[in-house]
């Protein structure tokens, strides 16, 4: 069953809720466009505010189902998180587009969120304030990688998942690391502003 679980969070991953929305709704390719993103951020600016809250739901939602029902069907914490992290992984890493997936954020917020709820909202709390104070979706979301360990720690009876989110935050910044050298040079784009 575990093995099984694995499998299937890594194919529900790799589906790419961004690609097949703007190829249903819309004549964008996202991973020609903007930033080349199949993520939420990068639809909302090349295809419009309703596929990307839509994208956004969607890989959420994605990241939600396989450890809601890896919590319901396995005994051991070590599992349900590799689950939420094979899942995440899925994302990054999509079978279907050649392996060459998002940046995560969605995601691993939907797969933090039926890992440790409140962890996960103070950590989106989080985000949120950073990104209504500084416009920057990149830094609200590294902001948010950095603290979920540490809300784990402090909320969390199961320390067992703090690697887990360790990991997945070090694959987030990773994944960033084009919008940390524009951020340190000051050319990162804002939220609601034009992409230059």
């Amino acid at each position: 069953m575990t093995f099984l679980l694995l499998i299937l969070a890594y194919f529900l991953g790799s589906v790419p809720t961004g690609v097949i929305l703007t190829r249903a709704f819309s004549d964008v390719d996202p991973r020609t466009q903007g930033s080349k993103n199949i993520g939420a951020t990068n639809i909302y600016r090349t295809a419009g505010k309703k596929l990307g809250i839509l994208t956004l739901a969607g890989d959420i939602l994605k990241g939600v189902i396989p450890v809601a029902v890896a919590r319901g069907v396995l005994d051991s914490h070590f599992w349900i998180g590799a689950v939420a992290l094979t899942v995440f992984l899925g994302h990054l890493y999509p079978v279907f587009l050649k392996f060459k997936g998002g940046k995560g954020i969605a995601t691993g917020l939907g797969a933090f969120l039926a890992l440790a709820t409140l962890p996960a909202i103070l950590s989106f709390f989080v985000f949120a304030a950073v990104v209504y104070k500084s416009r920057y979706i990149s830094l609200g979301s590294l902001t948010a990688a950095a603290v979920f360990p540490v809300f784990l720690a402090l909320f969390n009876p199961h320390p067992i998942y703090i690697p887990f989110a360790i990991v997945i935050g070090l694959f987030i910044f990773w994944r960033h690391r084009d919008n940390i050298q524009r951020l340190m040079a000051g050319i990162e784009n804002k939220f609601g502003a034009k992409k230059s």
